[in-house]
């Protein structure tokens, strides 16, 4: 398999849950509509409704960092980037996701295993009565977030990759 075809498929990836956190935080504002009405007209709400919000504001967070980073809309220093050639670019790119993004990614999976295996060996709740009882799901995004970034980050090396085993002449 070529590396531009393995790069579109792990970025496929990113595409698919770019697309899943769209519907996820669409969701997530008619639930909290939802919860306004039922509060002010009916006087009424269920917490698990209320955690539910809180569910997908997680969810769209820590499933949405790889889709970010595809889209390349990350916070960054562009004062000197937005200025080098492609090829610089390319080799930016290596490096901060070689030294930097896969790092951080494993360190977080690393740290975040024990606390997610705690919460999975109990089945771990809401704290609050009435509450959703899958605090574990909600806990698992430590372990999903970093491998979806490990997934597109290694997405971006293949395309720095690319870019810079190409002959100069090709590369715009």
């Amino acid at each position: 398999m070529s590396m531009p075809t393995l790069q579109e498929k792990l970025e496929s990836i990113s595409r698919f849950t770019g697309q899943l956190i769209a519907w996820l935080s669409l969701a997530m504002v008619l639930i909290t509509f939802l919860v306004v009405v039922l509060r002010y007209t009916l006087d009424t709400g269920w917490i698990a409704l209320q955690e539910s919000v809180i569910y997908l504001h997680a969810m769209n967070f820590m499933i949405g960092a790889a889709f970010t980073l595809q889209r390349d809309k990350h916070v960054r220093v562009d004062i000197f980037y937005q200025k080098f050639s492609i090829r610089s670019r390319a080799w930016v790119d290596l490096f901060g996701t070689l030294l930097l993004l896969f790092p951080v990614a494993i360190f977080i999976f690393w740290v975040s295993w024990d606390y997610v295996s705690a919460a999975w060996a109990v089945h771990e709740g809401s704290g609050e009565a009435g509450g959703l009882e899958a605090v574990y799901l909600l806990k698992s995004l430590l372990l999903v977030m970093p491998t979806l970034l490990l997934i597109q980050g290694s997405a971006w090396m293949l395309g720095s990759l690319t870019t810079l085993l190409a002959p100069k002449r090709e590369v715009k």
